[in-house]
């Protein structure tokens, strides 16, 4: 009996480590990611945060479909002007709207004027190119690559409840199974004990008998 218990305590311990284990992989990459994230976007704020020259963007719109759909996570990275070429896909700020909404579109034609560089952009599910040329100094990164849908996800976690969901709980459980997984091995511990000194108990008794 005792040795299913045993059995029982050292599967539930394994479940929970592995568990624990599993919390800590998906929460401190993305604990990480955010406070650097949040700490780049206080200390520069003219600027869109990156990590690494990374950035996650959130694609709102399906000007860019099918390549791109509306509620992607699209993953960029920091690029110069000089370095981007025609057909490719760059996030900028865009120099119609009010500064800091960042469109992703494909360049059609880099113009050159003065020493300063422009791109002729378009969104490949558009019928028109943008209106205006995108200065070089509008351009925030140059597009690599997409998580479909993760875009909903990232928006989702950016809300109170994802926050709580996302993160918050996640602590919380995190914190309760380190509870739980100290009381599993101090009862163990303290099993182990009590079946030590009982056997010992029984060693002195047999012994006892057997000198009288």
């Amino acid at each position: 009996m005792k040795k299913e218990k045993d059995t029982q305590t050292s599967a539930s311990h394994k479940i929970m480590t592995v568990v624990g284990t599993i919390l800590c992989i998906i929460l401190t990459p993305i604990l990480l990611i955010n406070l650097t994230l949040i700490a780049k976007s206080y200390i520069n704020q003219n600027e869109v945060p990156s990590v690494g020259g990374f950035l996650p963007l959130i694609v709102l719109t399906d000007s860019m479909e099918p390549v791109i759909d509306g509620g992607d996570l699209i993953i960029c990275h920091t690029a110069e002007a000089e370095e981007i070429k025609t057909g490719d896909i760059i996030a900028f700020f865009d120099p119609a709207g009010n500064g800091t909404s960042i469109v992703t579109h494909r360049v059609l034609e880099i113009v050159e004027e003065n020493g300063t560089i422009s791109f002729r952009t378009k969104g490949d599910n558009n019928n028109a190119e943008d209106k205006m040329l995108v200065p070089q100094d509008k351009l925030v990164a140059v597009y690599k690559t997409r998580i479909a849908g993760a875009g909903h996800v990232a928006m989702f976690m950016q809300s109170p409840t994802g926050l709580i969901v996302c993160v918050v709980l996640p602590i919380i459980l995190f914190v309760a199974y380190d509870v739980v997984r100290r009381k599993l091995y101090e009862r163990k511990r303290d099993d182990d004990t009590a079946a030590l000194l009982a056997e010992l108990e029984a060693l002195r008794a047999e012994k006892a008998d057997k000198q009288n």
